[in-house]
């Protein structure tokens, strides 16, 4: 058995995860075995969402936000190092998502798409003693792929029921899907948003950074029309592969579609929200795997109590939805340990992608690596 950690700060810039993790002999998935959360400080998530959009000095700006980004991922090793009393030697690597700032996979402007992520692998290094596997995105995008979502073949690895058909739904910033199929295959694709619109809806209308178990969209209704003419956005009727972000999904998206519509009253736009994330997952799902009889959820949507009943709802009663810690893997988990496996994939030169998903031409093997 070999000691990896997987570090991941996601759309939604709430933090960093890190999940201190082993590889099980016979087994292609990892068990985890200590979690840290560090809160990204206000200045740094406003920076980080800024560098979001084109601005001043953003090249600059960027590069001071990387070192401030690398002091949380190393704050977070240090932790898990500490609280499982392990030298950072004993650790195979570490594999480090990094900040996401642009994603636009074929790019209409120049037909060669691209993805961004903040990361400094070789000051992490530095910082941790520990050799860093980074970069997971550009080899895919490389090969033709989009890039996104990456942890399908994690899913696959950890959460795939033989005979069985199962999604998995991993609800950060942006929902994604990963389709099992009973006869082993694997799918998958990001639906639409997750909770990047409520978040921004609720920081807006209630000074709070999220909408805690979908209380204040628990009072509100929802508006039919404004949820079809969300509904509209050509995304969601795309197919796969297809992979998206705050590059589609942020407050002028919103703002433009909430035109003619100032006297509705912000719970209920709060409730629509909620529900075109669950309405919009239920429609790629019956298109995608009409079969499946289980969704199980992971990310931080998972513990909105009021997202997952109306999961329920617009599945429909044959479908069972229930939480990745059903299954052994803590919600909140399961992105870092995607990418402690991807950081294990790498070091065992094993492909981290999964063609079907992303649209690569083939297998890669993803990564860069920094060495302790």
């Amino acid at each position: 058995m070999a000691w990896y950690i997987g570090l991941m700060s996601g759309t939604s810039l709430d933090g960093v995860d890190g999940v201190l993790a082993q590889t099980v002999d016979g087994s292609t998935g990892l068990i985890g075995r200590r979690h840290v959360h560090h809160a990204f400080s206000a200045a740094l998530r406003g920076e980080l969402l800024a560098l979001n959009r084109s601005g001043h000095d953003e090249l600059h700006r960027a590069a001071l936000a990387t070192h401030a980004l690398v002091d949380a991922y190393a704050t977070v090793v240090e932790q898990l190092l500490r609280e499982h009393t392990l030298a950072p030697s004993a650790i195979q690597a570490l594999g480090a998502h990094g900040q996401t700032v642009r994603h636009r996979p074929g790019d209409p402007s120049n037909q060669q798409g691209y993805t961004l992520q903040l990361m400094n692998g070789a000051e992490l290094a530095e910082r941790t003693g520990i050799s860093v596997v980074c970069d997971f995105r550009s080899r895919d995008v490389a090969a033709g792929g989009e890039g996104a979502p990456l942890v399908p073949a994690f899913h696959a690895a950890q959460f795939a029921a033989p005979g069985r058909d199962r999604a998995v739904l991993n609800v950060g910033g942006i929902a994604n899907l990963t389709l099992l199929a009973a006869d082993g295959s694997a799918g998958g694709f990001d639906t639409g948003p997750g909770n990047v619109l409520m978040d921004l809806w609720c920081s807006r209308h209630r000074g709070q950074p999220y909408d805690a178990d979908g209380a204040w969209a628990s009072t509100g209704r929802v508006l039919p029309d404004l949820l079809q003419h969300l509904l509209a956005e050509p995304y969601f009727a795309r197919t796969p592969p297809k992979s998206t972000g705050r590059d589609l999904f942020h407050a002028e998206w919103l703002a433009d579609h909430l035109q003619g519509r100032a006297d509705a009253a912000a719970a209920d736009v709060m409730a629509t929200l909620t529900d075109l994330t669950a309405v919009s997952v239920a429609h790629a799902l019956r298109g995608a795997l009409p079969q499946a009889t289980e969704v199980v959820v992971c990310g931080g949507g998972a513990r909105n109590a009021y997202l997952m009943a109306r999961l329920a709802v617009a599945l429909g009663r044959h479908v069972r939805v229930s939480t990745s810690d059903e299954a052994g893997v803590p919600a909140d988990q399961v992105e870092a340990l995607a990418f402690a496996w991807l950081a294990a994939a790498f070091i065992a030169r094993h492909p981290g992608n999964l063609p079907a998903v992303t649209g690569a031409r083939g297998p890669r093997v993803l990564g860069a690596l920094y060495p302790a």
